[in-house]
């Protein structure tokens, strides 16, 4: 573990792991860029509004969303909910080129989000995808 640490190149930017982890040698977890962005997506998806205190506005709330009937209309409003929160609240770092939010015929219980973003710093695309 030891040489891994000093075989890292410290030029490079690292951020702190989402979730807050420690490792076994008391160091905060660390990750790169391209994955904390993954992660700054993943805090306003999965984020209730009103939990944080300072920002009641945060967040789309996807886990409220668990126990809602599946429907078109339900997509299309969490379609909208992802696509302007992540640009208000992620909008100086990302540019949102496309949500889609779907499930399978016959596996309606589970609906597949897929977010396409555009990274400012670097104009290079990337996708998130995740299951609820």
């Amino acid at each position: 573990m030891a040489e891994q640490l000093l075989q890292s190149d410290l030029r490079e930017r690292r951020y702190l792991d989402y979730p807050y982890s420690v490792s076994g040698t008391g160091v905060p977890q660390t990750t790169t860029a391209d994955d904390h962005l993954r992660d700054l997506i993943l805090q306003v998806l999965f984020t209730n509004p009103g939990e944080r205190v300072n920002l009641p506005e945060f967040g789309v709330g996807l886990p409220r969303l668990v126990f809602a009937p599946n429907s078109e209309t339900l997509r299309s409003s969490v379609q909208f909910l992802i696509s302007t929160n992540l640009q208000r609240w992620l909008g100086d770092l990302i540019d949102v080129e496309q949500v889609n939010v779907s499930s399978e015929p016959g596996f309606e219980s589970q609906v597949t989000i897929e977010v396409i973003y555009v990274v400012k710093a670097r104009q290079e695309r990337q996708r998130v995808s995740v299951q609820v």
